[in-house]
């Protein structure tokens, strides 16, 4: 049983919280107290009179026991039997962090509770005060809630069967996102612990403040990792909402003592796939479950409802998934925004993938920004109303942020002109152009816009470069170009960006044995996530009946075809005047790539057989037979 703790038994007058109370303390061997003891004499003599208390006179009464509480607490433990009606009043109260405080709502119907409080005898409290009461009461939508129409030991043994359970899952890591996920739970009526590290002047009592400021919800706050563990049921689910990397392999380090056979670790940071499929293998070994969760949505989604892309064994999300589905955003028909993805290291891969088509999709709205803006000489309120309108299209969250951003001021200046054009990333942009290296899978425009984040952290360099190379064309001089072009160019690059990205997830399925199923994967994100839209709704449609790569699919050949001219025109426009369009030129690129039936490849074969022997295959004889020419002989 929990140790130093003050349980305060609550409802109106003559739910029996004096004798549940002291019940209640016989059992823990701790003593009762009944606050109708520290009411001030003009208070006692108020309710004798017959006359209701208001908020004035319980004042003194409530701050008197508040203090109280405190020391119970620390002489080990208490019980308090109190009205505490009103939510302000149970606040007040509630000083302590929650994992040192149970409330124990008592309560039934008026007519039962009439009935008792006519047979008292000697008691100063007059049943007319009842309806009072009852009027006062505000339900908490916390604690432990019986219904007293039952005898003394019936209701003594609810308590205790009540008391004794623990937190169905346990979230490590209370930074903004940590936070966000863990109110999203207990929301839903799971009881949550959660934990953050304790540091000096840096990270105090984090958790217990976490607990304080949310009383109306259940949670228990530690600082202690082993009460932390202890305090879940077993086996134990624990979510870990901390950053990538070494850090989350030292918290497991640090949990591994007190963790059981069974029990499953979550982990819902941006970690690295390998690193992912690593910890599963490692942890199976020891008898302890893992998963890869990725989570999209910010501290917004996180808290109302984020996408979430759980990967690991299919077993543990058997037992987890009916919470993560639940805290989980909602498609348009309903469902959650959460699937089992597939084994190992599935989850983080494909949220990595979210991530770079992110990316992609960041810096094309930023960069046909910048040129409205810088090329044509579009104001920012006239950019704003443009992707306005765009968006009643696309309805993109990420163009949809846009449009405020572009509208926001500040002392009556844009707040965007204010900030420095050096973009910072996580690593998940880069770590899927590796990916991409290393399955062999062009990746233009996610890797073009890794790039051109870090080439705009080069400030210095680029504003040294921009005095030395003064481009004066003719061009560069602002020159609308057709907004219906501009749309166009803007809708292909979105449709090839999203094509490059879920083809790094087909060859990744195939290459780990994952089988992925991309239609679930983009239903997942047509809600709670950054990268949400209504391209991502028709993808759903798209890879239900089409498992190839999204250019191939006929009602997107179709569209492309119509708009592909205008792609080319807007990249060839703008790189001639000067302004750089890094994701819509290698969109256009590639699709120009993959779309050529004749390559440039046999010069790049023909030069690696010459200085390496390296050796290439033949258009005139069957593929897989591979040949060597000695090129610098004599001819044939």
């Amino acid at each position: 049983m929990r140790r130093q703790q003050v349980y305060i038994v609550m409802g109106v007058s003559g739910v029996g919280k004096t004798t549940i109370g002291k019940l209640l303390a016989k059992q823990f061997k701790i003593p009762f107290f009944d606050a109708d003891d520290f009411h001030p004499l003009p208070n006692v003599e108020k309710m004798k009179a017959g006359i209701p208390l208001n908020d004035d006179d319980r004042h003194e009464w409530l701050e008197n026991l508040e203090i109280k509480i405190r020391e119970w607490q620390k002489a080990g433990g208490a019980v308090l039997a109190c009205s505490a009606l009103k939510e302000k009043y149970r606040k007040q109260l509630q000083s302590l962090p929650q994992e040192h405080i149970t409330w124990i709502f008592l309560h039934s119907e008026f007519e039962v509770i009439h009935g008792r409080i006519a047979n008292r005898e000697n008691h100063y409290f007059k049943p007319e005060l009842l309806q009072s009461q009852y009027d006062a009461l505000e339900l908490p939508s916390y604690g432990i809630h019986i219904d007293v129409d039952q005898s003394p030991d019936e209701i003594m043994n609810e308590i205790m069967d009540k008391i004794k359970s623990k937190s169905e899952i346990g979230l490590l890591g209370l930074g903004v996102m940590g936070k966000s996920l863990a109110l999203n739970l207990a929301s839903k009526a799971y009881k949550v612990s959660v934990y953050n590290r304790h540091v000096e002047e840096r990270e105090v009592d984090v958790a217990k403040k976490f607990v304080i400021e949310n009383p109306e919800l259940t949670f228990l706050g530690f600082d202690d990792l082993k009460a932390f563990v202890e305090s879940l049921k077993r086996p134990r689910n624990i979510l870990l909402m901390v950053n990538a990397g070494k850090v989350v392999d030292f918290v497991i380090d640090d949990l591994f003592p007190f963790l059981e056979e069974g029990d499953l670790i979550i982990d819902g940071g941006n970690s690295h796939y390998k690193d992912t499929i690593r910890r599963e293998r490692e942890l199976r070994e020891k008898g302890i479950l893992f998963m890869g969760a990725g989570i999209s949505g910010g501290e917004e989604g996180a808290r109302k409802g984020p996408s979430i892309m759980p990967g690991g064994p299919e077993s543990s999300y058997e037992r987890v998934g009916q919470i993560l589905e639940k805290i989980a955003a909602r498609d348009k028909n309903g469902n959650p925004c959460c699937t089992y993805v597939g084994p190992d290291g599935a989850g983080h891969f494909v949220k990595m993938v979210h991530n770079g088509i992110e990316y992609g999709e960041m810096q094309l709205i930023a960069e046909t920004y910048h040129l409205l803006r810088f090329h044509s000489g579009v104001n920012p309120e006239e950019i704003a109303a443009l992707f306005e309108n765009w968006n009643r299209e696309m309805q993109s969250y990420l163009l949809e942020i846009s449009v405020d951003i572009l509208r926001k001021k500040e002392n009556g200046d844009l707040l965007l002109d204010k900030i420095l054009d050096a973009a910072k990333q996580k690593g998940t942009g880069g770590w899927s152009t590796n990916a991409a290296l290393e399955l062999g899978v062009p990746l233009d425009t996610i890797s073009a816009a890794v790039m051109a984040r870090n080439i705009s952290g080069m400030k210095e360099e680029r504003i040294a470069a921009a005095r030395k190379y003064i481009f004066q064309s003719p061009e560069k001089e602002k020159t609308e170009l057709p907004r219906n072009i501009l749309f166009e160019a803007f809708k292909a690059t979105a449709i090839i960006n999203h094509a490059i990205g879920f083809d790094l997830l087909t060859a990744a399925s195939k290459e780990y044995n994952w089988n992925l199923n991309l239609s679930e994967i983009a239903r997942t994100w047509t809600n709670g996530c950054i990268i949400r839209s209504q391209l991502m709704e028709d993808l759903v449609e798209k890879f239900r009946d089409h498992q190839g790569h999204l250019l191939m699919n006929e009602e997107i050949v179709r569209e492309i075809k119509s708009i592909r001219e205008a792609l080319s025109a807007v990249v060839g426009s703008v790189l001639k005047a000067g302004f750089p369009m890094p994701v819509m030129s290698a969109a256009a690129n590639y699709l120009l790539s993959f779309t050529a039936e004749q390559s440039s490849a046999n010069m790049i074969q023909a030069q690696r057989d010459y200085f390496g022997a390296h050796m290439y295959e033949r258009t005139d004889k069957p593929r897989g037979d591979f040949f060597h020419t000695e090129w610098s002989g004599e001819q044939e």
